[in-house]
């Protein structure tokens, strides 16, 4: 249980989301839309090779082709894919990630569970600390921050809320707008292979 290099990961100046998609309902395309309109000051760069443009703005192919080191990266792209991605982003110094992705060894899944065991080694050297996999995402709404694929927005408030299923964080923000609660911070923890509840809430 560590705090390290968490302001990464909760005071980000820049993201980067891998996997930004235009594609209908795909997680990459929501959650693209949610980081963009939610209003982030910083630089949002959208990472896809297929794509010159994604919500109007300048898409890039990969991680090298980055123009700043983002301090967060949220990925949306397949398990096989993500290993090499943290050790690149590891490589160029970012140090928080939020995993969105699933198949990480959820279940008996042997071959998910070695995945696992490769991100979090490509991780180590760099002490890039991992959000997920398989989660919604995080909000903090005093930064104009959504790097979630939910379909409600919280609104700003005092109350930090963190969950390890994203079905439960998405109710409970349901529950909270309807009753005007807002948060400070909405995160939801996933598989924890890494940042896990102490974590957050230390």
């Amino acid at each position: 249980m560590s705090i390290r290099n968490l302001d990464s990961l909760l005071k980000p100046r820049s993201v980067a989301l891998i996997g930004a998609s235009t594609k209908p309902h795909s997680v990459g395309a929501v959650v693209a839309r949610n980081l963009f309109s939610a209003g982030f000051e910083g630089p949002v760069l959208p990472v896809n090779p297929k794509h010159e443009a994604i919500e109007g703005v300048l898409t890039y192919a990969s991680v090298a082709d980055l123009p700043v080191v983002p301090d967060l990266a949220v990925i949306a792209t397949p398990p096989q894919t993500v290993p090499g991605l943290i050790a690149e982003l590891g490589k160029r110094g970012t140090k928080a990630a939020v995993v969105i992705t699933a198949g990480f060894g959820e279940g008996a899944d042997t071959k998910g569970r070695e995945l696992r065991r490769q991100m979090l080694d490509a991780a180590k050297p760099h002490c890039l600390r991992i959000l997920g996999p398989n989660c919604l995402g995080l909000m903090i709404p005093g930064l104009k921050l959504n790097a979630t694929f939910a379909h409600i927005e919280a609104a700003p408030g005092n109350l930090a809320f963190a969950a390890q299923s994203g079905a439960v964080s998405v109710a409970v923000l349901d529950w909270a707008a309807s009753r005007g609660i807002g948060f400070s911070h909405l995160i939801s923890v996933g598989d924890m292979a890494d940042v896990d509840f102490g974590d957050v809430l230390d």
